[in-house]
This record gives C-alpha cells, sequence and structure tokens, in this order.
C-alpha cells in the first residue's frame, strides 16, 4: 500500500538555534497595513509557505502494513483538519481586518506554545548548564552600554502621527486652577448621552456604571458664553508611571485619600501606550483605536468637583481650584511594544516616538512619580501575579534562562536600546527581564523632562516608612498640610495587593537564579545609582 508522507510543518519563524534569531526582526519596520495584509506562513524543511499553497506528497515504493497505512492517514487526516481550522481563522481574519487586526507577537508566559521549550530549557543546577549561562550573563554584560544617538522629535512630526489629539488639547490651560484644564465648546445635543460610544464603557462594566452617574449630571455643568456652550475638559496633573509589581498599587490607594487628590475611577486606563493605538489586552489583536475625547471622560467627575456648583457659578470659574488629578498607570514609563505596528522603522530598530514625547508636547509642565524595587525580586513577583499555571521556582528558573538566551540573540545583531524596545524580542521572553531594566527607560525620560518634574522612590524605603516616602509626595505635588486623623489613615492603612497566599506558599525563588539575576542587572543597576546619586539603587543588600 502506498502511503502518503507529508513532513512536518512548523509555524514561522522558527528557532534552530541560540544565534540564529531570525523571529526577532521580522515584525520591524512594515505598516499596521502591510502588517495585517502579511500571510502567516509556514515551514516545509526550512522553506517558507504560505498555508493556502497545495502540499507535495511523496509516493513511498516499499509495501507497509495496513496498520501502518492506517497510521499514514491519522496523521494526512489530522493534517488537513489543522489546515481547514487555519483556513478558517484566516478568512476570519481577512473579513474582520478592518475591525480587528491579527497580533502575531503573543503575551508574556504564552509563548510556549510557539516555541519548544526544550530548545532553551536549562537546569542550573548542573554544573554544565551553570556554566552555559554564566557566559551568556557575561556576554551580555559586555554589550551593556548607555550612550544614544536619539534625539527628541520635532512638534511638527508629532503633530503628523495624530492630529486629532493636537486638536483637542489647547496649548494653554485655564489661569488659576493647579491642575491642567479648559473650556472646551460642547457642539453635540444637549438631550443626547455624551458617553454613548465612550470605548472604555464598551469594555468595561465598572466605566459603564460610572458613566450612568456622569450621565445624569452632565447637562447641569454645561454653561453659555458668547452664545457658545461650554464644558470643562482636564488632563491629570502628575503620573504614576512605573514600575509594575514596584508597589505603584498601594502608592495610588494611599494618595486618593488625600482630600486635594483624585484619579480615574479605576487605577491603569493604559492610554498612552496601549488604547490609543487599540490595544485592549496584550494577547488579542489591534481593536479601534481610543480618541483623546474617550481618555479626557475619565477625569469628568473630577473636572465637575473642580468647576463646582454652575448654579451659584454661571461662568465656569472653578470653585475648587486646589484639586488636581493623577493618573496610574504602570506601563507609561516603560511599554512602547506598539510602535513597531504603527510607525515606519527608521530609526534602526528603535522607536522613532516615544511615549513621553508626545506627554511632553501637550504637558510641559506634567509632574511624573516612579516607585520602583529591587529588579531581581521584582522579576519573580511579576512572574508570580501574572503567571497562569503550573508556577515554580523551577519553572521560573527555566523562563529565566530562555529569556537571557533570547536577548542575548538579540544583543549580537542589535543595540542595547534596540533589544529593550524590540517589540518582538519583549513578548517572545517568557519573564519580563526587560521591565527592570529602569536605567535605560529612566534617561529616555529625563532626555524630555526636567530631573526636578521626576520623584524616583524605593519600594524598599516605602515599605519601611511609609510616612517618610508619602511625606515626600505630598512636597513633591505642592500638598497642603493635612490633619492628623487624614494623615494617620494615609499612612497607616495595610499595603495593598500584597502577594496572593497561593503564590506565597510557592517560596522564594532558587539561590542560584537570585545570582544569575542579580549579576545581570548589576551593570544597569550601577548606571542607576550613578544618576540618581544614591547608592541604595544598587540593592546590594536588599
Amino acid at each position: 500500500m502506498l502511503c502518503t508522507v507529508i513532513k512536518s510543518i512548523i509555524v514561522s519563524p522558527k528557532l534552530d538555534t541560540m544565534t540564529q534569531m531570525d523571529y526577532k526582526y521580522s515584525l520591524l519596520g512594515p505598516s499596521l497595513d502591510d502588517y495585517r495584509k502579511r500571510p502567516l506562513l509556514l515551514q516545509v524543511d526550512n522553506t517558507p509557505m504560505n498555508p493556502f499553497a497545495v502540499l507535495e506528497v511523496k509516493r513511498d515504493a516499499q509495501k507497509h502494513s495496513n496498520n501502518q497505512g492506517c497510521f499514514c492517514k491519522i496523521r494526512v487526516y489530522g493534517i488537513l483538519f489543522g489546515l481547514a481550522v487555519m483556513f478558517v481563522i484566516m478568512a476570519s481574519y481577512v473579513l474582520n481586518g478592518d475591525k480587528k487586526g491579527l497580533l502575531l507577537t503573543p503575551s508574556p508566559y504564552h509563548f510556549s506554545t510557539l516555541v519548544n521549550p526544550g530548545l532553551f530549557a536549562f537546569n542550573l543546577s548542573t554544573e554544565k548548564d551553570y556554566a552555559h549561562i554564566k557566559l551568556v550573563v557575561k556576554s551580555i554584560k559586555s554589550k551593556v552600554e548607555f550612550g544614544s544617538s536619539r534625539h527628541n522629535p520635532e512638534l511638527n512630526a508629532l503633530i503628523k502621527t495624530d492630529p486629532h489629539m493636537f486638536s483637542v488639547i489647547p496649548h494653554k490651560f485655564l489661569p488659576g486652577i493647579k491642575n491642567p484644564c479648559w473650556h472646551e465648546e460642547y457642539t453635540g445635543n444637549r438631550t443626547s448621552d455624551p458617553y454613548r460610544n465612550n470605548m472604555y464603557g464598551r469594555y468595561s462594566r465598572r466605566f459603564r456604571t460610572v458613566f450612568q452617574h456622569l450621565r445624569s449630571s452632565f447637562h447641569k455643568h454645561l454653561f453659555y458664553r458668547n452664545k457658545k456652550i461650554y464644558r470643562m475638559r482636564c488632563l491629570p496633573y502628575f503620573y504614576i508611571i512605573g514600575q509594575p509589581k514596584c508597589g505603584t498599587t498601594d502608592l495610588y490607594d494611599r494618595l486618593r485619600r488625600h482630600p486635594d487628590v483624585k484619579f480615574t475611577t479605576f487605577k491603569e486606563p493604559h492610554w498612552w501606550t496601549r488604547k490609543r493605538f487599540g490595544i485592549i489586552r496584550l494577547s488579542e489583536g489591534v481593536h479601534d483605536p481610543y480618541p483623546i475625547e474617550d481618555y479626557l471622560d475619565l477625569f469628568d467627575q473630577t473636572a465637575y468637583q473642580i468647576q463646582g456648583n454652575l448654579t451659584a457659578n454661571d461662568r465656569g470659574y472653578p470653585s475648587h481650584p486646589n484639586i488636581i488629578i493623577g493618573e496610574a498607570s504602570a506601563s507609561t514609563m516603560w511599554d512602547n511594544n506598539a510602535w513597531v505596528y504603527f510607525y515606519d522603522n527608521t530609526s534602526e530598530g528603535e522607536p522613532p516616538f516615544l511615549i513621553q514625547d508626545f506627554i511632553h508636547a501637550v504637558q510641559p509642565d506634567a509632574r511624573f512619580i516612579v516607585m520602583l524595587r529591587d529588579p531581581v525580586e521584582r522579576l519573580y513577583s511579576d512572574y508570580l501575579y501574572f503567571g497562569i499555571a503550573n508556577k515554580s521556582a523551577e519553572d521560573f528558573q527555566e523562563k529565566v534562562s530562555e529569556s537571557l538566551q533570547l536577548f542575548e540573540g538579540c544583543l549580537m545583531e542589535y543595540t542595547m536600546r534596540s533589544c529593550v524596545y524590540n517589540t518582538t524580542v519583549n513578548n517572545a521572553m517568557p519573564v519580563r527581564l526587560q521591565v527592570g531594566l529602569y536605567i535605560i527607560y529612566l534617561m529616555d525620560w529625563l532626555r524630555v523632562f526636567n530631573r526636578e518634574q521626576i520623584l524616583v522612590l524605593r519600594l524598599e524605603d516605602h515599605a519601611c516608612n511609609r510616612k517618610y516616602t508619602m511625606h515626600k509626595v505630598f512636597d513633591f505635588l505642592g500638598l497642603g498640610p493635612l490633619t492628623k486623623e487624614i494623615e494617620s489613615e494615609i499612612t497607616e492603612s495595610p499595603a495593598s495587593n500584597t502577594r496572593r497566599p497561593a503564590d506565597k506558599n510557592l517560596g522564594p525563588m532558587m539561590a542560584i537564579t537570585k545570582e544569575i539575576l542579580r549579576e545581570f542587572y548589576t551593570p544597569f543597576n550601577a548606571k542607576l545609582a550613578k544618576v540618581l546619586q544614591n547608592d541604595s539603587f544598587l540593592w546590594e543588600n536588599p
């Protein structure tokens, strides 16, 4: 009986060895339209192949038993079924391409579906594997450099990327108000629902509830001037920009107890880094982008408070000019992963525009708070929090080894900054090593904003003396004195977003993993301590 033999098919790009890292750079360069149109390629014997192509089959002249023939048929039917499913998925993608793109780069902790873990799996307890990973870290450290030829983009270049945003936000804000606010002409129907099309309300039940409340009081806060109708709009006065798993939630929960500080309805709207590009979840495709108006709607509740009661204030002058708004998306400092899908790759693998470029263009006087912790402990906490299943110290060790090798492979061809901002590498690493490279991001922020506009704190200091760190924050934001009762409520309340009991039961990371990570992060911590002129950021005695 003739048996049809079809060779194994794998999703491209393929990882052959640690040094053949083609997969990292395939997404750099093309525009979003080209990216959406690009066919998903398969490989047969290392030859790229379109899934709709006809498979070439070979006939084996040798005779086989009935059992072998049956087994071959099962293999063929299985592959044909897989191709049929793929065809349906691709057809659905094509039909819905205008509404939702196909994001081929997976989110963290999901890369294992594309890569055989055996290619990178190491057991650091064995002398051979330990020595190999030590060499990988040594290779990475030999390529560490902090220089950058980047120039801040011109304002006109930024405006071209998002002209609508720049047309909505004015060049100057209202005088006499601490928070950046302005009066925007309202051209909608006075009886219509101003929040009906808000994208946050579409995807969040919590926002739908808030918008219901805002909807009922919206028209009360409109006012007339020169036969036109106006509403008050506001942006945040300050941003808590990072880093994840460094205590930003605890800082947010304490600050919002201050009577002069207001936040958005929930902690992390992620507008600057994700929503304005149409990224809702990292593992999904590109949806319709959230317009700037949807982001501004999040601050309407506080805008009403600043504006006050218009019954006695029909000119729209603020009744509470000292209230300030905060925004606390922990992705703002580091997450520029969307750039590769929307901007041309004209900067040698580095994003031509960064998040801070846009914020500075519309808010040059904004203030920023950064909370950091020992990057070694941050990475393990990040793994425990975002990991889905089968978490263990041993699994974390393996993922660290894989990530280090992927990062080293990138550095063989690209600069340090290029690899830190390489979207495909970031999504491929099973743990987010790059988030702990604080100095890379901070230096880019300091190229745009003055040092006095950025407050950098350590979680370790905050955990030991919350009263001290909160007073530093109050002074940085120019907040007035508090009563003893309110101050006590802010500084003595229990910590927020602590490690879950199930994760605590997994215990600490392995000592050998900690050793490898500490060696990896050492040069970055040293530069951070030098820039901040504070040796506590070395984390030598955690």
